[in-house]
């Protein structure tokens, strides 16, 4: 399931990000750093394209097949500053998948969306929107996948992202698309683990 699919990492980059969090005190951007690195490598043996990365808090800017090497790069350009308006970069990177789709330049696997965020987004119900307006454009159910993965303990984000995982299909979406990992889910299990683990499940 790995090879043939396309990866996209969406970061939030707002201002609770430079937030140190218990372990060792670094923060939660040095975290979602390694964690970065640690995808693209392990994209780079199936994707030699690298993968597509967001960064977004208020606004969003989208990086285009970052390998490995330009981890490093992308970090230094962008502090984390603002809000956390995902509804819009999410609408950008699922318009972007469908485009593709249309135009016959997506993978045979599709697509795999990963958010690593640590707060409630501005606009819980745009968000959902975004999602469910995706899950119907899809014809099959693999296609396109959006797993959410919370760093930090904030209580009222891991509810929202629970939502997304559980209730969108009674809220009308087609397919069950989305997957949730909180703090909780992660136990002793480091980021990279954590979404390494997400692409291959």
């Amino acid at each position: 399931m790995l090879e043939n699919r396309d990866y996209t990492l969406i970061i939030d980059k707002s201002g609770s990000m430079a937030t140190p969090d218990q372990k060792g005190g670094r923060t939660r951007w040095v975290t979602a750093q390694e964690s970065t690195l640690a995808l693209a490598s392990k994209c780079e043996q199936f994707d030699p394209d690298g993968i597509t990365v967001y960064l977004f808090s208020g606004r969003f800017k989208r990086y285009e097949n970052v390998t490995s090497g330009k981890v490093a790069q992308i970090f230094r350009e962008n502090d984390p500053s603002g809000t956390t308006d995902l509804a819009a970069v999410l609408k950008h990177a699922t318009d972007d998948y469908f485009q593709r789709k249309t135009s016959g330049q997506t993978k045979p696997n599709g697509e795999t969306i990963l958010v690593i965020t640590d707060g409630e987004p501005d606009d819980r119900k745009a968000v959902m929107k975004v999602i469910i307006e995706a899950s119907r454009k899809m014809d099959r159910d693999e296609e396109l996948a959006i797993s959410f993965i919370q760093v930090g303990t904030d209580p009222q984000a891991s509810r929202f992202l629970k939502i997304l995982d559980d209730e969108l299909q009674s809220a009308g979406a087609k397919f069950d698309i989305c997957d949730t990992v909180t703090m909780e889910d992660m136990e002793d299990m480091s980021l990279s683990e954590v979404l390494l683990n997400a692409i291959t499940d």
